[in-house]
């Protein structure tokens, strides 16, 4: 018979797990690059969905807008990011990775990765795909619910 408190034993299992990763990896990120995991991963939605509206970024990221303006102005700033304006709507704004942003980025992420895999390194491969199966679950689990949640 299950626990009625396993549900947040698993909670706080992910949550902990998650953590040490970020802290790791955003540790590399500072020491390596002068960079964060936040400039990290605002990069990484980029460089997965192309040209994006800050919109679009905080949602991707799930961040406030405006945690997502202040990386947008650093990272502009550093050269990594531009602006682009929509051909159809010129109220709409996107930013994209330069080119020198694409190599930094292609950079931490293989250094990113790197450090993933020394920490999960005790895992064997198929626990590693089978870790990921069921967090991909886990998540479209979630977000069906909260979507279903937010329908009115």
């Amino acid at each position: 018979m299950s626990d009625a408190r396993d549900p947040v034993r698993l909670s706080l299992r992910l949550i902990t797990t998650g953590r040490l990763i970020e802290r790791e990896v955003d540790s590399l990120m500072r020491a390596r690059f002068g960079s964060t995991i936040a400039r990290f991963d605002f990069m990484s939605a980029l460089d997965r969905h192309g040209a994006l509206t800050l919109g679009e970024v905080s949602q991707y990221l799930l961040v406030s807008n405006g945690n997502v303006t202040q990386l947008r102005t650093r990272l502009f700033e550093d050269g990594l990011i531009e602006t682009e304006t929509d051909e159809n709507d010129r109220r709409i704004q996107r930013v994209r990775l330069t080119p020198r942003g694409q190599g930094v980025f292609n950079k931490m992420a293989k250094a990113h990765a790197a450090c993933v895999d020394r920490l999960l390194g005790d895992l064997s491969q198929s626990d590693k795909q089978a870790l990921t199966r069921l967090l991909d679950a886990a998540k479209a689990s979630i977000r069906r619910k909260l979507e279903l949640e937010a329908i009115p």
